[in-house]
């Protein structure tokens, strides 16, 4: 397979550092093709802005949906974005690693997407109809190629239970795996999540990289959260309301959308994978950093 990891992490020597380099490896061992973006390293412009858009009149007004359509459509996107459509259309499996910042992404990570995820590659396509509503949320440009987040926090895994404060880890990616990654049309696997890593020692690290390698084994294998397909029937068009009576008594929030085949929500939810070991020092690796 052909894997892009997106980077976004300002410290080589961090933690997420020495798990990119894990996975690199594994997936090279396994002869897998790898690239990676490494945003920091590479200097990524974070912000959308008139630069984004040479063909855009001097004194025309910017409205960035439909610039971003107009330069995708012309070939005029900036050459960095354009490098990167280019990957993660090379890509069989895309795997966005960062630390877990403020419930979401660092901010550069964000500016990837803003700026990738051009209109008319990511989103906008397809018909409009009475019976589809473009291709997205299961279709799409990247239909048929898969996704994963590895995930750093700094917290402990009960903080982001279903009772914990920060709340369930699943609802906190919801909008980063379902609106960003399966919006698109990638197959989303769970994610791979690493608490309390500020407080990770050597010891603790040794069974958190073996547990990712066994996820980089496994990428074609794991199944995908079962998200319900917009265009498969469990939604009313235009309106984009889920049917009554599809989902399991009690269902709300963020979980209507996945689709459990009958199965009680236990046995079905998609649960982020990962490791809570943790203790004290990193050293050079973690220790002192903000969710490693």
């Amino acid at each position: 397979m052909k894997v892009l990891i997106v980077f976004a992490h300002p410290e080589p020597r961090s933690l997420n550092g020495a798990l990119l380099d894990v996975a690199v490896r594994e997936l090279k061992r396994l002869g897998h093709d790898v690239q990676v973006s490494d945003l920091y390293a590479q200097g990524w412009k974070s912000e959308v802005g008139r630069g984004d858009f040479p063909s855009l009149g001097q004194g025309e007004r910017l409205k960035p949906a439909a610039a971003s359509k107009q330069a995708f459509e012309a070939s005029t996107l900036t050459s960095d974005v354009k490098a990167e459509i280019e990957k993660l259309l090379w890509a069989d499996v895309l795997i966005l690693q960062f630390p877990l910042w403020w419930f979401s992404t660092p901010a550069i990570l964000k500016g990837w997407v803003d700026r990738v995820f051009a209109y008319g590659f990511a989103y906008g396509v397809g018909e409009h109809s009475d019976k589809r509503w473009g291709d997205r949320y299961g279709d799409g440009t990247l239909k048929g190629k898969r996704a994963m987040l590895v995930v750093t926090a700094g917290g402990w895994e009960e903080h982001y239970s279903d009772r914990g404060v920060n709340g369930p880890i699943d609802d906190l990616l919801f909008p980063i795996n379902h609106g960003i990654l399966y919006y698109p049309g990638y197959e989303v696997l769970p994610p791979f999540v690493v608490y309390r890593v500020d407080r990770l020692d050597d010891a603790g690290f040794a069974p958190v990289a073996e547990e990712l390698r066994e996820r980089m084994r496994a990428l074609a294998t794991t199944a995908p959260i079962p998200y319900r397909r917009q265009n498969g029937g469990d939604y009313l068009i235009p309106s984009m309301q889920l049917r009554a009576g599809l989902e399991a008594p009690g269902t709300s929030g963020f979980a209507l959308h996945l689709d459990r085949g009958g199965h009680s929500e236990q046995e079905s939810r998609p649960q982020a994978s990962g490791s809570s070991l943790a203790s004290s020092g990193r050293g050079s690796l973690a220790s002192g950093e903000l969710a490693s």
